[in-house]
């Protein structure tokens, strides 16, 4: 039984879990890497959302300015991990209220992109 400890954080919260893994050396194939995927930020409680990164990437675009109007869903921004892109989506509508990143920055988990209220 392969084992590996991971740190994960959930809400602020951070927890060390230990996860077997199952499929190591499996032989499935990757995504192409024209396919996207949407990934969707957790909202913020004041009604507001901060749209941030799911993984550390190179933000491709912005898709959005500052006092757009976006709704659900709506892509905000493209990173790229590599050479996979990942659409990042906004969690609920709302109005852009600020942008943190720029094309070609380097982004963390976890870092804020965009903030909307």
């Amino acid at each position: 039984m392969n084992m590996k400890r991971l740190r994960i954080s959930v809400e602020g919260k951070s927890y060390d879990v230990e996860v077997e893994l199952l499929d190591e050396g499996s032989t499935t194939p990757a995504p192409p890497a024209s396919a996207p995927v949407a990934v969707k930020a957790a909202p913020v409680a004041a009604g507001g959302a901060i749209v941030s990164s799911p993984l550390a990437a190179v933000v491709v675009s912005i898709e959005v300015a500052i006092g757009d109007v976006v709704e659900a869903g709506q892509t905000v921004v493209n990173l790229e991990a590599m050479k996979m892109n990942t659409i990042v989506s906004a969690p609920s509508a709302g109005i852009v209220s600020a942008i943190h990143v720029s094309a070609s920055d380097a982004v963390e988990e976890g870092q804020a992109m965009v903030t909307l209220a």
